[in-house]
């Protein structure tokens, strides 16, 4: 099973994107490419894909139908120069500093109210109906790819703090309200709902 840490190692860039049944997308890096093999899986703005073609500063993926409709990549589109949150796959022995994370996106939050905070960046998100009774204040999230702490929780609403080492080294300095951010739950989170609901009904 692949899996992944939400710490952004490096920003990319969409260099192409072609249509063929499904989407292929090149993405520029500042990864080693040498030492990223094909078929690597990396998270892209927190969605695993595959390597399927590679240069020195640059790699290619597929991206399924499936994939683009359950992501924002179908909600705001990949054009060419849209910045990317890239992380590689965690490796046996690496350091685990944020959450565990899977690199398959539950749905599409949306960015309902930004501002400034001190030196932070307040965000509201409005989720998912499905999807907001598994964020809780506290508690991990994965948006973009970016392993991130939730402050508080109202109905489908929650809001994150983003600090500015964050904004710096990821994407979210680029954030503006009404963007499509890519949602990921927390594991654990999924868990425990379940076993909460198994027990309710006296399984």
């Amino acid at each position: 099973m692949t899996m992944f840490t939400g710490i952004i190692t490096d920003i990319g860039t969409v260099r192409a994107v072609e249509m063929r049944g499904d989407m292929r997308a090149r993405i520029g890096c500042g990864y080693d490419m040498a030492g990223v093999e094909m078929g690597a899986s990396v998270a892209c703005d927190g969605v695993c894909l595959t390597v399927v073609a590679k240069g020195d500063d640059w790699f290619d993926v597929d991206i399924s139908a499936e994939t683009i409709s359950k992501s924002n990549i179908g909600a705001n589109g990949w054009s060419v120069g849209r910045r990317l949150n890239l992380e590689r796959a965690l490796k046996v022995g690496d350091e685990l500093g944020g959450h565990i994370v899977s690199g398959h996106v539950d749905g599409v939050a949306r960015i309902v109210g930004a501002r400034d905070e001190g030196g932070s960046l307040r965000l509201t998100f409005e989720a998912p109906p499905g999807l907001a009774r598994f964020i809780a204040p506290k508690g991990s999230v994965a948006l973009n790819g970016t392993s991130l702490t939730v402050n508080e929780v109202d109905g489908t609403r929650f809001g994150i703090n983003l600090i500015p080492h964050t904004q710096q080294v990821t994407t979210w300095g680029d954030a503006q309200e009404g963007d499509a951010v890519n949602l990921e739950i927390d594991t654990l989170a999924r868990y425990v709902a379940r076993l909460a609901e198994a027990g309710a009904a006296g399984i």
